[in-house]
């Protein structure tokens, strides 16, 4: 029998969330197999901004020394509405792109004990007589198959829905949103830019656009839709290079690094079904990321953390039958976040409200503090936007 048929958990998908799962399952002595389609390390479509529940993960990990000793570091995020107007939000971030991150996050996986399979891209769940999951069907270079069974299977595949179909747990086909990304090297910009940029118009209506640094000179620019439609993304980032001044020059005198790059994304905990006997989904496949931002790592790293305390802590009472009522339960704890993100998105669907909000916390300092406790997760984003919060925004300063 190959040493790689057969472990206690498979953890299928080594992005954030399945490295994180597969981390603290070997912290916890549990025989974990780390999978993925691809070598690493390798590149991921992604706006690559690190926030603060990004930052708390991480150090619960044991890895955000070295994730922002590789990154770069911003203590402020430039919101600018559809008029120009600009207000500077205070916040811990830090952008590393996702081809040096992930690969951190694995091999921590594979330091605290985990092993480690690839290329192994997931075919289909193995089922016994009651349909309990006992691991998974995967192909390996050559069309050759490899079956690996397993106590546990975590689904952690992002967001393409082929992976959720296979396993009979998409409930929804289409992503929530997608967005293009590219990298592009400019040094003088560089030197004057000091945080991350977010942009509203009615030209990027129903979604936005973004500017944001890394280290050595190098930028991640790309443009997002944060739900379904068909939309041209081509066209729309034309728009964004037309609207804001940054970014056509960034594009006009910066080096690109590499094509830009498209990706569907799946948000508010839905599209997919998160639990079935045997199998726990995690990450971008269950939906981790947050409507209105766009933002998933952190809360991708949480949901694979939650399903390896679930797994875990069921191993330790020597129970394994409420494993996934243990997961949903985590999950839906989450739920009121997501909503509220959600109601958020209005923002992106009416840019003239990001101009009202723009305007009103460039002279109010509350305003802005409210601000950065969103992206702190200590206010919720859903009140800016509620019919009580825009009248707020519309009376006069007292």
């Amino acid at each position: 029998m190959s040493p790689l048929s057969a472990c206690d958990v498979l953890v299928i998908g080594a992005g954030p969330a399945g490295s994180a799962c597969a981390q603290m399952l070997a912290r916890a002595g549990v025989d974990v197999l780390l999978v993925d389609q691809h070598d690493f390390p390798r590149d991921k479509v992604c706006g690559d901004g690190l926030i603060p529940d990004a930052h708390r993960a991480l150090e619960r990990l044991g890895v955000l020394g070295e994730v922002l000793s590789r990154a770069r570091a911003s203590t402020q995020v430039g919101c600018v509405g559809p008029s120009g107007g600009r207000v500077e939000v205070p916040a811990r971030l830090a952008v590393l792109p996702r081809r040096e991150f992930d690969e951190i996050l694995r091999q921590s996986a594979l330091a605290a004990g985990a092993r480690w399979l690839a290329p192994a891209k997931f075919e289909a769940p193995l089922v016994d007589a009651d349909q309990r999951v006992t691991g998974a069907r995967l192909v390996l270079p050559g069309g050759v198959t490899q079956s690996v069974t397993a106590k546990w299977t975590v689904l952690a595949t992002g967001a393409a829905s082929g992976p959720l179909t296979a396993a009979g747990l998409c409930t929804r086909k289409a992503p929530s949103g997608i967005a293009l990304r590219g990298y592009v090297r400019h040094q003088a910009m560089a030197s004057r830019s000091t945080g991350l940029e977010v942009v509203w118009h009615r030209a990027l209506r129903r979604g936005y656009g973004w500017i944001f640094p890394c280290a050595d000179g190098v930028f991640n620019i790309g443009v997002g839709v944060t739900h379904d439609g068909d939309v041209n993304l081509r066209d729309l980032f034309d728009a964004f290079k037309r609207i804001h001044q940054p970014a056509r020059e960034l594009m006009e005198g910066g080096e690109p690094l590499g094509p830009f790059k498209g990706a569907p994304l799946r948000c508010s905990l839905a599209g997919a079904r998160w639990s079935r006997p045997g199998m726990l989904v995690a990450g971008e496949a269950a939906g981790s990321t947050y409507q209105f931002t766009g933002e998933g790592i952190g809360k991708a790293l949480e949901t694979g953390m939650l399903a390896a305390e679930a797994i875990a802590d069921a191993r330790d009472a020597g129970s394994t039958g409420d494993v996934c009522a243990r997961y949903e339960a985590a999950l839906d704890a989450l739920k009121p976040r997501f909503a509220a993100y959600e109601q958020a998105n209005r923002i992106n669907n009416h840019p003239w409200l990001a101009d009202l909000l723009v305007r009103r916390a460039r002279r109010s300092p509350s305003l802005v503090k409210r601000l950065s406790g969103v992206l702190e997760e200590t206010h919720d984003p859903g009140r800016l936007v509620t019919a009580g919060g825009v009248l707020r925004l519309l009376l006069p300063l007292g």
